[in-house]
């Protein structure tokens, strides 16, 4: 089934990627009016598919749409267009080179269930304004969220074919789309399954752009605003019940705000009220795989330090903080897909980067100081795709900001200018203008000029002034050779 649509979706590309941008943006625009006329119901569908708050769909995933679409229409055709490449070599004086960007024909998208309906959506408009056609697979427990993303894009009138929705097992998605013959997989998920669609892609040598875990470190300083970077971390850490790939999990506090700050976070975590602060898990079984993770730490030593009030029935779960966590527990080494923070207490700067960088993950990290200049320098070295400062897990709805991580997180980039170009193949054109040009210098029949004459342009190229003089007449003797017959 999904080769068939695949199929279909190559003859409609074709077309569509004819097509001048304009007219390309002009359709979405019609797919954006019904974007804003839907707000509260796609916020809706949201929350009853996904368990977040209406709050948290309307904040984190509705408004971000809203952005991207916005930001991609206006800004797609400057990152398609084609530009002039600058800064060629002396030797290459009659070349010119142009990049030239392509659309990669059809493009899998498979998404994930936390934030089922901005992750795919963004990619979704970049991928058919740059001139692709589009699969799109969304979790199976999300359903209704792909359903309305397909509505949304109907409206645009696209040629038929050119997008589909499909609904299938996730386990069945990815083999199908990589064997189905698409150009390129973007996927949102778990690391392990990352690596297998790694491991199908391999032998087609398919481009992948993988967007995968993490378990992000936050560093507050000694100079901190602390009520500030409690209140984002708590937000940053709860917000969606903690179950985002770039909320924080790990928070590195310098010892002489340590128990301040603790306190804080503990006053806030205890004020969080079920059914309003925070929702549910989204399934059963991934509370049951977080409690795990818990239940291992606790084992090892782990302190709960603060606890917010829930019932715990069906899917709830209550916010907690950890303290006395040592890097053998899952807090530290696994992603805790949760609402879970874990607090330690660091000698200085230094420590807080070790410890953070002690990860096999990096998608995303923040530096909490009023030191703006302290905190760049320290962000700048913190091995993370995307840094904030004074924030936290926000920079994905920037649609301006590229988002992605380094090694067990993922690889490429989505949103920005970056993530539109993975929408794009890269082409390079070089034309020589010079008229009535009959061969290069290094073009048969070989002869000792020849080789004379291209060690003198070495020499003008890489030789002290003297040697550069006694190269000269040798370089204009061989430069002639472009007009011989």
């Amino acid at each position: 089934m999904v080769s068939e649509i695949i199929v279909k979706a190559r003859a409609a590309q074709r077309q569509w990627e004819k097509l001048p941008y304009g007219e390309k943006a002009k359709k979405l625009k019609k797919a954006a009016r019904f974007l804003g006329r839907s707000v509260d119901e796609i916020a809706r569908v949201i929350h009853e598919d996904n368990g977040k708050l209406a709050l948290d769909a309307l904040a984190t995933e509705v408004l971000p749409a809203i952005l991207a679409m916005d930001f991609y229409i206006k800004n797609g055709r400057k990152f398609a267009r084609s530009r002039a490449i600058k800064g060629r070599s002396l030797l290459m004086f009659n070349k010119t080179s142009r990049t030239v960007f392509k659309p990669y024909g059809v493009v899998g998208i498979i998404s994930p269930w936390n934030y089922p309906f901005a992750i795919p959506f963004s990619e979704v408009i970049m991928a058919l304004l740059a001139g692709n056609a589009v699969i799109l697979k969304t979790a199976s427990v999300t359903p209704n969220v792909g359903r309305m993303i397909a509505r949304i894009v109907a409206d645009a009138d696209l040629p038929e074919g050119l997008f589909a929705y499909v609904e299938m097992p996730g386990k069945e998605a990815g083999p199908a789309f990589i064997e189905g013959g698409i150009d390129k997989l973007f996927f949102t998920g778990s690391t392990a399954t990352g690596r297998e669609l790694m491991a199908l892609a391999t032998p087609r040598l398919l481009p992948l752009v993988l967007e995968l875990g993490g378990a992000d470190a936050a560093i507050v300083r000694a100079d901190a605003d602390l009520d500030r970077a409690a209140a984002g971390l708590i937000w940053a850490g709860f917000s969606n019940a903690g179950q985002s790939c770039g909320g924080v999990q790990r928070v590195l506090v310098h010892r002489s705000v340590f128990a301040l700050f603790l306190e804080k976070l503990r006053g806030l975590t205890e004020n969080l009220h079920e059914g309003v602060d925070m929702g549910p898990m989204t399934t059963l079984k991934q509370k049951q795989t977080v409690q795990r993770q818990i239940d291992a730490c606790l084992a090892k030593g782990a302190k709960i330090a603060a606890k917010s009030q829930s019932t715990e029935d069906g899917n709830l779960m209550p916010a907690m903080i950890l303290t006395d966590v040592t890097d053998d527990m899952p807090i530290m080494r696994e992603e805790i897909f949760g609402p879970v923070l874990a607090v330690i207490s660091v000698n200085d700067d230094e420590e807080a980067l070790r410890i953070a960088n002690s990860s096999a993950y990096g998608l995303t990290g923040s530096v909490w100081s009023r030191n703006r200049r302290a905190a760049r320098l320290l962000a700048a070295r913190v091995n993370a795709g995307a840094v904030m400062i004074n924030d936290h897990l926000m920079s994905h709805g920037l649609a301006e900001t590229p988002w992605g991580g380094f090694g067990d997180s993922g690889l490429g980039k989505t949103h920005g200018e970056f993530g539109f170009r993975e929408m794009l193949k890269a082409q390079v054109v070089v034309d020589d203008f010079l008229p009535a040009v009959k061969r290069n210098l290094w073009w048969q029949p070989y002869s000792e000029r020849v080789y004379a004459g291209i060690r003198a342009i070495v020499e003008l190229l890489t030789g002290g002034l003297l040697s550069k003089i006694k190269a000269l007449p040798s370089v204009l003797r061989i430069f002639f050779r472009y007009w011989e017959k």
